[in-house]
């Protein structure tokens, strides 16, 4: 049995794994490169194994860094079933038509800016796929409930456990046979940080013979939630009542987004910020996920559904507005003062943030909030790195608004909440692989588990294939 790392190794987008064994050959997600050029180019040379001897894929949850690269799998001969849980099938029904939208209009727009620029040497940017072709991929889908095992191959068993990282999201236990012997496979896929509002905690895993764990926040400590709010509430007061200005959030548009509107109504309701708050939310993806979060109340805490209620009966709930058309998106930009306007992508690097970047960052009286991790080479970054001014649709933009990092809103465990996950297994794993994390992070925490805990740990590398010794499970 091998195990090939295509992403996710010493970074932390781009999560890829190829399993083989004998005539076999799955994938544990098949995620799109995030940050800068680079990644655009990574993308365009993926796969670098033939899509077509790929039986079937095992997907952890819907964010694009997981499974934003399925459609070009597909275009390229894949022809088997992904299996994932029910709600993030439905996220990825909305997340991968727009991320294909996005792929087909900036390739458009690169086009137009070659003509304009006669490079006539250059040939037209096609998409890395189109619309059409993440429908296609959406009929692949195979939903399944959480804690069920699923038979993808008559030698393999899967079972999605609960990572409370997004709506959907998943721990993958895969007990592969080979030769008579029986090997435990865990991907830890992104796992969520405990007592966060919303989801569940991630679940514990008791055993593996073979574990990939996540990194994102394996070398940091996020601030309580309770401190986390108090700045919320601080940043929000300041900007709309001190200085009269707006606040701009970029947000995933899925998990992000729905928590922060938990805070902003608990506040609210708190009397911590003003009644009838406006909050916009500029992402029609957005507005799918939410709706969708909201099909799936069976997966949320009890504090949710009652703040839900409250929402729906209290004449003191915030104001609410999810924009559909470009013309509403266009109108929040004519807003000089009082809005809340949360809008993806997450990292800065696309969509509609973007406009409402360039017009509220050169004015001292906003304020922009960054509310989740930023890849490096993204524009997220480089605000979150100081830049005093940023490039915006090729013109030169000021950063005058005040910015604010709030790490505790991170859907990510930190690392004491990523020992603490790695501390329920009753044996240490034969081999122990840290992924999703940036490379000093991810050496660190591999040594933080070696130290600590005692297990074999190694940080692979990006086409690394190893061969998966130790003992059966």
């Amino acid at each position: 049995m091998h195990l090939t790392f295509h992403g996710a190794s010493r970074e932390v987008t781009g999560s890829c794994f190829l399993v083989e064994t004998g005539k076999l050959r799955f994938l544990v997600d098949c995620g799109m490169f995030q940050g800068g050029r680079e990644a655009d180019a990574r993308n365009r040379r993926f796969p670098e194994f033939d899509p077509e001897d790929i039986d079937f894929v095992l997907l952890t949850h819907a964010h694009i860094d997981h499974s934003g690269l399925l459609p070009r799998l597909a275009a390229l001969g894949f022809r088997g079933p992904v299996h994932c849980t029910r709600a993030t099938a439905d996220l990825l029904g909305v997340l991968l038509p727009d991320a294909a939208f996005i792929q087909e209009k900036e390739a458009e727009w690169s086009n137009y800016a070659s003509r304009k620029h006669r490079r006539a040497h250059r040939a037209d940017q096609a998409p890395l796929y189109t619309v059409t072709q993440a429908r296609d991929v959406l009929k692949r889908l195979r939903p399944v409930g959480y804690d069920r095992d699923v038979h993808p191959h008559p030698r393999v068993r899967a079972c999605f456990r609960d990572a409370g990282h997004i709506l959907g999201s998943a721990i993958i236990e895969v007990w592969v046979e080979e030769g008579g012997e029986t090997r435990k496979l865990v991907f830890s896929g992104d796992l969520g940080m405990p007592g966060r509002p919303i989801l569940n905690d991630p679940t514990p895993i008791r055993e593996a013979d073979v574990l990939l764990v996540e990194s994102t926040y394996g070398n940091r400590l996020h601030k309580t939630l309770a401190d986390t709010v108090d700045e919320l509430a601080r940043v929000v007061n300041d900007t709309l009542e001190c200085k009269k200005g707006n606040v701009i959030i970029p947000a995933f548009a899925v998990g992000r987004t729905q928590d922060l509107l938990y805070l902003l109504m608990s506040l609210v309701r708190e009397r911590r910020l003003p009644r009838n708050l406006a909050i916009f939310v500029d992402s029609p993806m957005a507005g799918a996920a939410t709706e969708i979060t909201l099909r799936h109340t069976a997966l949320m805490d009890d504090e949710t559904r009652d703040l839900l209620d409250w929402f729906r009966s209290s004449p003191d709930a915030p104001y609410l507005r999810i924009t559909e058309d470009v013309e509403d998106s266009m109108a929040l930009n004519k807003i000089r003062q009082g809005a809340i306007i949360i809008s993806a992508s997450g990292m800065c690097e696309a969509g509609r943030v973007k406009h409402h970047l360039k017009f509220n960052l050169p004015r001292p009286e906003c304020s922009v909030i960054i509310a989740g991790f930023q890849a490096q080479g993204t524009l997220g970054r480089r605000l979150v790195d100081g830049a005093t001014s940023v490039r915006i649709f090729r013109e030169t933009v000021p950063v005058r608004a005040d910015l604010h990092t709030l790490g505790g809103l991170s859907a990510h465990a930190d690392r004491d909440a990523l020992v603490n996950w790695l501390s329920a297994f009753q044996r240490p794993p034969a081999r122990t692989f840290v992924v999703h994390g940036e490379e000093e992070t991810a050496l660190g925490f591999a040594g933080l588990i070696r130290e600590g805990l005692g297990w074999n740990v190694e940080v692979p590398r990006a086409g690394e294939r190893h061969a998966l010794d130790g003992a059966a499970g």
